[in-house]
């Protein structure tokens, strides 16, 4: 699991009972283990490993910060020491999870071991005094389903978010191709307001670095190619350097990854880089995809969109930068979501692997991929804007049947179609969206609650809060 590092912050006081407080804490860290969460806590550090004094906040931030906690998780055990939750939040500056174990009935007597409840609304105030965003767990049960279920969704908002808030890197091999104005971006504001940093990668060198892998290691290339073409159909090539090329592009995209510490790569895609490989290059970026998210067409935002897309599955699907095309001939409430250069681990195992030609393009040159996306549930995510108006759309669905086409799509049927393209229209967006499987929509929502000058904007209009 690719989740944050949990500071497990167990809430208590010097009221009501401690004995239950404890054994609660040890329930709670017992299920964060059999969940494979990591966590660093206060054992050793805390008598009881309970934070019940104001004077333990010092000691409680100088332990999370030498560990390196990405995320706060303060349960409250039997009430709540509501100053010491608030200033180890504000000191901290991480994600915050609130939340506390119903209560029982009374004792028999008529006194209460817990007012666990209270101790929230408490806590609660005083994070909102000091100005610290968190999400709140509804009280309820250890077993009860929201808590496993919201655990989960603020491991995964935490993960989207904190991407934003310690910093990405964007590779940007090329510049802006000239007619694509809808991916003018301004560097200074992402640099600024995001965290984000974009690294110019020349393309001259990009394309003399990736044809000197072949040059020295063409044998090798050769012998892929091969075994690439026992399960692809791959057509349209007169002879092989043009493929051989693609596949050291390839090689050459993880290689700058790796030395520069990406996050993403932005990729020009064409004219000048096709003309220099005698091919498209999309295998390259398929074959890529699954450990290095591209954004095509020099999109930075597209890439940071992926960023946050993939963090919010916790790594356990790729992102595909696709973009509606087309209304479904049938279904009034689903679209063609295509492109090209999708991740192959996405592709439908019914469809083989084509690549072929450019069917838009009057080029003779091959190199496109082919392929269906499989099926199943899926989120689509862009980041965009400028100025006060960032904002991140969000939206979940599920594929569909549709009728065949090119490159590499799906049908996605959504809950209301005209929502969406009224809401993607009007807003700061642009068509490229970011695809995951899987439906982190809410994680996605309480990750812009920790991202400053970004808003969440929901597309399936059910889920909106």
């Amino acid at each position: 699991m690719n989740a944050p590092l949990l500071g497990f912050c167990p809430i208590g006081k010097f009221v009501f009972s401690n004995a239950d407080a404890v054994r609660l804490k040890g329930e709670i860290r017992a299920r964060l283990l059999s969940w494979q969460i990591p966590f660093v806590d206060l054992e050793g550090v805390l008598e009881d490993g309970l934070v019940k004094d104001q004077a333990h906040v010092n000691a409680v931030v100088d332990h999370f910060r030498a560990a390196g906690v990405e995320a706060l998780f303060m349960p409250h055990c039997n009430f709540g020491t509501e100053g010491a939750v608030g200033m180890i939040a504000r000191k901290l500056g991480v994600p915050v999870l609130l939340w506390g174990p119903r209560d029982e009935a009374p004792l028999p007597d008529g006194t209460r071991l817990r007012d666990t409840l209270c101790g929230l609304f408490a806590s609660s105030n005083v994070l909102r005094k000091l100005g610290v965003p968190f999400t709140y767990l509804e009280n309820c049960r250890l077993d009860d389903p929201p808590f496993a279920q919201g655990l989960d969704t603020f491991l995964r908002a935490a993960h989207a978010a904190n991407a934003l808030r310690q910093g990405i890197k964007i590779g940007h091999i090329g510049q802006r191709i000239d007619f694509f104005w809808t991916t003018i971006v301004n560097e200074r504001e992402l640099l600024e307001r995001f965290n984000v940093e974009v690294l110019p990668l020349d393309l001259v060198d990009f394309i003399a670095q990736s044809k000197d892998r072949v040059r020295q290691g063409r044998a090798g290339y050769e012998k892929e190619l091969a075994e690439l073409r026992q399960h692809a159909q791959i057509t349209g090539f007169t002879d092989d350097t043009p493929m051989l090329h693609v596949l050291a592009m390839r090689d050459q995209m993880l290689a700058l990854g790796e030395t520069h510490g990406l996050d993403a790569l932005a990729v020009q895609e064409f004219t000048s880089l096709v003309d220099a490989m005698g091919a498209y290059c999309c295998y390259a970026e398929s074959a890529v995809g699954d450990r290095l998210t591209i954004a095509y067409e020099s999109d930075l935002h597209g890439a940071i969109s992926n960023v946050l897309a993939q963090r919010a599955t916790l790594g356990s699907s790729p992102a595909f930068l696709a973009e509606f095309v087309v209304r479904h001939p049938e279904n009034d409430n689903a679209g063609c979501v295509w492109h090209a250069g999708a991740p192959l681990s996405l592709r439908d195992p019914a469809d083989p692997l084509r690549i072929g030609q450019h069917w838009i393009l009057p080029s003779p040159l091959a190199g496109m991929t082919h392929f269906r996306l499989r099926p199943g549930d899926v989120t689509m995510a862009r980041f965009d804007g400028a100025g006060d108006d960032y904002q991140l759309a969000i939206g979940q669905a599920a594929t569909c049947d549709g009728p065949a086409t090119q490159n590499n799509y799906c049908w996605v049927e959504v809950d209301n179609w005209p929502h969406w393209e009224r809401t993607l229209m009007e807003g700061p967006f642009i068509h490229h969206m970011a695809m995951v499987y899987g439906h982190c929509g809410d994680a996605l929502q309480e990750a812009c609650k920790y991202i400053p000058n970004l808003a969440p904007v929901r597309l399936d209009g059910d889920k909106q809060r």
